[in-house]
């Protein structure tokens, strides 16, 4: 045989390697677009509350301290309802978790729509973030787990893609909804509609199996040779691991939510834009996070989690702070909401697969439920405090002041962390 000849047949296998995709297999593949459909039902049935926030200051007489708490509420709720369904997700299965969680809050997010007065939207939104806290650490480490470690950081990253799905989603039906309909009855339709995911359950049901690494775990820990306790993620050799963790998802999402809550009533209020404007606004943000979920999702594999982290971050301060602090036309502000949403979101990319490879398989939903729920829930008190500041300043710097520090935190804790790319699960 010719040198040629063996130099091709080297070559071929080569050239002809499937695409990440292609590798999950039937299972897998099913598994991903259950984790993306739950990660866009999930960004819709709560980016509809920032739309409608201005509606239910207008309508209700609401002050913003009231307005910020209840955005609030559901994230302190989501990261009770995301750790307990973490550590079932651990015992029951990640699928069967998986389904609970999306029938529960689409459930209330339906019900949100009747609220007749403010307490009675409080109760529904902490009972909604039951459920929606849970739904992404179950879908995270689900498909974290059926993934090939070289992978792994696309194909989370990619999951998280679907927030910006759903919010746009959310952003088109805000627009039609409040040029059709009276704003009494617009924002009501808006949470109606977000009993549609309950749908999702049925084809997870009947597609969706087990991963084959919980699958052996469960049955070693059933069988008794490896038993461990909920609170093992704060055993001395995983404390300051599972500290670091919370502290970082803390500063990314408190960033995050200072200013996705806050942003559709800053438009209107302070910029004083239509419903047809600040959708258009919302929109480029949007197609700015979309690319910032991709990008960041293959950079996490190509670059590794923690520069990806440092990265995002420092982006997120720049972009945060030019946007709301200069004094910008309407043009300009269209325009600089793609790096917005850009960094914002693109940070978000490489953290499922970052927490799901700092833990074991028997404690692997336990521990990245709770150091993301962890960081929702302190993050979760950033609209509020945004909402009590932008009494004695303007409601621009109060989103700047707080989304600039959750940064911050961000840059500080990465230096901190372990490096897991590649890991093997």
């Amino acid at each position: 045989m010719t040198p040629l000849r063996n130099a091709e047949q080297v070559a071929l296998p080569t050239a002809r390697r499937p695409s990440w995709y292609a590798e999950l297999g039937p299972a897998g593949k099913r598994a991903f677009k259950a984790s993306f459909a739950g990660w866009v039902t999930d960004a819709f049935d709560f980016m509809v509350f920032s739309f409608v926030l201005a509606s239910l200051i207008d309508l209700w007489g609401l002050d913003r301290g009231k307005a910020g708490l209840l955005g609030t509420v559901t994230l302190i709720f989501s990261s009770i309802g995301g750790w307990i369904a973490g550590m079932l997700a651990d015992r029951c299965g990640r699928v069967k978790v998986l389904q609970w969680t999306i029938l529960w809050f689409s459930c209330c997010t339906l019900a949100i729509g009747f609220a007749q007065n403010f307490e009675q939207i409080l109760v529904l939104r902490a009972l909604q973030g039951l459920g929606f806290g849970g739904e992404w650490a179950v879908g995270a480490v689900l498909i974290g787990e059926i993934i090939a470690p070289r992978h792994r950081g696309k194909a989370v990253g990619l999951v998280q893609s679907g927030w910006a799905v759903g919010w746009g989603a959310a952003a088109i039906l805000y627009s039609i909804a409040y040029s059709v309909l009276p704003e009494s009855l617009a924002w009501r339709s808006l949470f109606w509609v977000g009993i549609l995911p309950a749908l999702l359950v049925l084809y997870i049901r009947r597609h969706v199996p087990e991963p084959e690494v919980f699958t052996q775990a469960d049955a070693a820990r059933k069988g008794g040779t490896k038993r461990s306790s909920v609170w093992a993620i704060f055993s001395r050799s995983l404390l300051r691991r599972t500290l670091l963790a919370a502290l970082l998802c803390t500063g990314i999402q408190g960033g995050f939510y200072a200013m996705s809550t806050w942003l559709p009533a800053f438009l209107k209020i302070e910029r004083h834009l239509s419903v047809l404007n600040t959708g258009a606004y919302l929109f480029v943000i949007i197609v700015g996070s979309f690319c910032g979920y991709v990008v960041g999702a293959y950079l996490s594999d190509y670059w590794g989690r923690r520069r990806n982290f440092a990265l995002f971050s420092m982006l997120s301060l720049v972009s945060v702070y030019l946007y709301l602090t200069l004094p910008l036309s309407n043009a300009q502000m269209l325009w600089l909401g793609f790096p917005l949403g850009f960094s914002s979101c693109g940070i978000f990319s490489g953290v499922g697969a970052y927490l799901t490879e700092l833990y074991p398989s028997e404690l692997r939903a336990n521990g990245q439920s709770f150091t993301y729920n962890f960081g929702r829930g302190i993050g979760a008190l950033f609209p509020s405090l945004v909402g009590m500041l932008s009494h004695s300043t303007t409601l621009a710097m109060a989103i700047a002041i707080f989304s600039g520090a959750a940064y911050g935190v961000v840059l500080l804790t990465v230096l901190l962390l372990p490096e897991t790319k590649g890991k093997s699960l």
